[in-house]
């Protein structure tokens, strides 16, 4: 089943729907985006609906509904958690063991997220009770730590040393190092021990210059490319980051915002991801802008198996390919004229880059093609020659 367009990509295009000129139809702007023109109807049918123009269930409303369902769905399991569980420990000739009542609940259709939730137990200690018994390394440590957690509760400024002794003299033998271990696991300090504070992770490693100016791919989603670029509005800055295939030149994701924060980076790594899906083992190159060295920026790679790349410090020509593209836009679009509103300025980068620079503009290196057609052409060629 094939993805859904990102929500980014479907707002754009309604918008370039509802502005389009005289004599330009829905259906030659859908071909323009590479969506069918029934598809784009129900885009901009669910827009008037979410804008108040034709009655209808919103997509809020519809979210609303779809949770309030769920909060239903999940009190009746929780309610059947509570009575089962009331009417299994009322039973006094059996053991009160909670877990093969879990088991049950489980077998019935309750998730056992909600059982445990209810009954305030530990997913993990059933999980290994429900696949091996207790060990007798276990239920040693368990009792060392019982005996250690008593002293501690009794007496909270002794320090592990004096806890390992009032757990001896209790019956639990340990070494002083063992009850140092379970200690540090519990967080058991003493009231006069040194403040801890908490561990803070380094940032992520920068990753390493994987292309060395060398913009040349064998295929499509073997390397692509990065950046962000600004623009003057009457109501402020605009700023686009955008992602571009090595392959064929086409912008394969994009995402245009007010701020210039590490979710424009993201969102438009993922626009770009849900459009092309198979991404494993593709190069993604930048510059050494924050938005692309921070965690944030860095987990989706590591989630879809791509392989970061930035350029190397003093390095000009570092993202040069990119540099490119965004001076045509400059030349073509940003410096033509003066923009009044940021939605103005949106309308008129996602038309030129969906219309002109995909469909329209040959480019020399590609053969006197258009990134789409050179795609066309040459991806099953490409494919073939593996």
């Amino acid at each position: 089943m094939p993805k859904p367009y990102p929500l980014e990509f479907r707002e754009d295009v309604v918008r370039v729907a509802r502005n389009r000129g005289p004599g330009v139809t829905v259906e030659q702007v859908a071909a323009d985006f590479g969506v069918h023109a029934m598809t784009l109807w129900k885009w901009m049918r669910r827009a008037d609906i979410d804008d108040g123009v034709k009655p209808g269930t919103t997509s809020q409303e519809s979210a609303v509904l779809r949770e309030a369902r769920r909060r239903i769905k999940l009190l009746e399991q929780e309610n059947e958690v509570l009575r089962r569980a009331a009417a299994y420990l009322s039973q006094a000739n059996l053991p009160k063991r909670i877990y093969p009542l879990v088991k049950e609940l489980a077998g019935d259709g309750v998730p056992v997220t909600v059982t445990c939730r209810v009954l305030k137990l530990a997913r993990q200690p059933y999980y290994r009770w429900l696949d091996d018994p207790v060990t007798t390394a276990e239920l040693a440590e368990a009792h060392r730590a019982h005996a250690l957690f008593a002293a501690h509760r009794d007496d909270p400024e002794f320090g592990y040393r004096f806890l390992a002794d009032e757990a001896r003299d209790a019956g639990a033998g340990m070494a002083d190092r063992t009850a140092w271990r379970i200690c540090r696991d519990n967080r058991w300090w003493s009231v006069f021990g040194k403040k801890r504070a908490r561990a803070r992770k380094a940032g992520p490693p920068v990753h390493d210059d994987l292309v060395n100016r060398t913009f040349t791919a064998t295929g499509p989603n073997r390397l692509w490319l990065t950046d962000i670029t600004e623009h003057a509005t009457g109501e402020g800055k605009l700023y686009l980051c955008a992602v571009k295939d090595v392959f064929s030149n086409r912008v394969v994701g994009y995402s245009i915002d007010a701020r210039m924060k590490s979710r424009l980076a993201v969102t438009a790594l993922d626009n770009a991801v849900a459009r092309r899906q198979d991404v494993a083992s593709c190069i993604l190159h930048s510059d050494r802008g924050s938005q692309f060295r921070s965690r944030k920026y860095v987990r989706p790679l590591g989630r879809h198996q791509m392989e970061g790349s930035i350029g190397r410090v003093g390095a000009a020509g570092g993202n040069a390919a990119m540099e490119s593209f965004f001076s045509l836009l400059q030349k073509n679009v940003l410096d033509r004229r003066t923009w009044a509103t940021r939605e103005e300025l949106r309308i008129a980068i996602v038309t030129w880059i969906e219309q002109t620079y995909h469909r329209r503009r040959r480019q020399t290196a590609l053969g006197r093609l258009t990134p789409v057609e050179h795609e066309t052409v040459m991806t099953t060629p490409a494919l073939q020659a593996e």
